[in-house]
């Protein structure tokens, strides 16, 4: 481990009279440096598909396009899973900064110098190493929301927390459209398209600087108690507190890779990803080739996509705390329910009614951004807080490599080779498989499965 890495050290702790004060202050500080962080990273992940329509236009076949997006995915999938074993044995302030400046940097590669986006091979190489810079985000954030806020509350934390994807994902488009444009303009960059990587990736670098300044990793760094003691809200009847400091074998063995629950969403993941990309990374290829969008016309109906994930996800959160007292199931399968329907319309609805496209965007975008976080939420609930970022690792791992490598690769080849109803039809079934997987963990809540 480089020492730079290394966890903050616990110190003295502070007088009983400033420990509430203190508390209420960084606890919003630390979510804010979380939430800025988390949000730029999507600034930098998926602005690839913003550039696909300029590549097609030069030659590049959809297979071709999904293949290389699918790096994104297959590094992501692996990066987070082992960011994740070294995150929790990291410092959060240190570990997501890195990770977002990295990123960044890629990105402005792609955006200045032709050779990065000249054959679909190098362009796969340069994504593979964006992807795997982008899984340093997840982690550490999950490890502030563990170490920050107790179980009871941790849904609606989580749920607002995860709205950084849709913060971060709704900007990312128009920033994209609006870089294309201004650096086309002083004919800096590759082509009409190079300011789409190059503008995204110059505010991601800012919002590092300022998450860096936000954020502190545990409580104990800054003199106070564990969450659990400080808002006497603990996980188990026992009143654990999980702060125990655990080995590798303890974390991947006792805690995760012979957890079922953690398995079954695990699994559930892959379907709910491969719905998720495969609408997001294709509706602005799809939207221009079979609905008449043009290009402005596609990035804010991305936008209205990822936004419209705000609400829903907030009120996700909240259905699974207050109304299904902390199990995260049953909300998870009213959503994918919706989620089905929703895509069905898209799919079913004809050419030339953009409005109805829209609102079935606005609809997916509103639903499927609620299981996803629900899926994240479950890993943290599932094992002790030291061994939070290897199980939500282990989902993202399923869910990149199995969903979203398929949405990108799988669905690209789906469509040059039997047209886009052979991806819709692969997208509904995903929507009810992870529905019945939901269904599974129906009555299980929080840390009360942790042996």
């Amino acid at each position: 481990m480089f020492k730079f890495l290394r966890p903050a050290p616990h110190i003295e702790p502070l007088p009983a009279d400033q420990v509430d004060a203190t508390y209420k202050r960084l606890r919003i500080q630390v979510f804010m440096g979380i939430f800025l962080g988390y949000a730029a990273y999507y600034l930098t992940r998926k602005v690839f598909s913003i550039a696909m329509p300029y590549l097609s236009e030069q030659g590049f076949s959809m297979t071709e396009l999904g293949f290389a997006l699918s790096a994104i995915s297959v590094s992501y999938g692996i990066s987070k899973f082992v960011s994740a074993w070294i995150s929790d044995r990291s410092n959060a302030k240190v570990f997501l900064p890195l990770g977002l400046t990295l990123s960044a940097i890629i990105c402005i590669l792609m955006g200045i110098f032709p050779v990065f986006t000249s054959t679909v091979t190098i362009m796969f190489v340069m994504l593979f190493l964006n992807g795997w810079f982008q899984g340093m985000g997840w982690p550490p954030s999950g490890r502030i929301l563990v170490h920050w806020f107790s179980v009871n509350e941790r849904g609606t934390a989580t749920s607002i927390w995860n709205c950084a994807h849709n913060v971060g994902g709704g900007l990312m488009a128009p920033l994209a459209v609006a870089g294309a444009g201004m650096f086309a303009a002083i004919g800096f960059g590759v082509g009409d398209y190079g300011g789409v990587f190059i503008l995204p990736a110059l505010v991601a670098i800012l919002v590092a600087v300022v998450a860096y300044l936000l954020m502190r990793d545990t409580p104990q760094s800054c003199g106070l108690p564990p969450i659990e003691v400080w808002r006497d809200d603990y996980p188990t009847k026992e009143k654990k507190t999980f702060e125990r400091e655990l080995t590798v074998k303890e974390i991947l063995f006792k805690y995760v890779l012979n957890n079922k629950w953690v398995w079954i969403i695990a699994f559930a993941n892959i379907f709910v990803y491969f719905v998720r990309y495969g609408v997001s990374d294709w509706a602005p290829i799809f939207l221009s080739q079979e609905k008449g969008f043009n290009m402005s016309q596609s990035g804010w109906a991305y936008f209205l996509y990822e936004w419209a994930g705000i609400p829903g996800t907030l009120l996700c959160g909240w259905i699974s705390d207050k109304v299904f007292k902390g199990r995260r199931g049953p909300a998870g399968v009213v959503f994918m329910i919706g989620v089905t329907i929703a895509v069905l319309a898209y799919w079913f609805n004809p050419p030339g009614n953009p409005t109805i496209d829209m609102i079935c965007l606005i609809a997916i975008g509103f639903l499927i951004y609620g299981p996803v976080m629900l899926i994240g939420l479950q890993a943290l609930d599932s094992v002790p807080k030291k061994a939070a970022g290897t199980a939500a690792g282990l989902t993202g791992l399923f869910g990149y490599l199995g969903g979203s490598v398929a949405a990108s690769a799988l669905m690209g080849i789906l469509v040059d080779n039997y047209g886009w109803n052979a991806g819709f039809t692969m997208m509904v079934a995903g929507c009810i498989i992870s529905t019945i997987l939901f269904a599974l963990t129906w009555n299980v809540r929080g840390q009360e499965v942790v042996k």
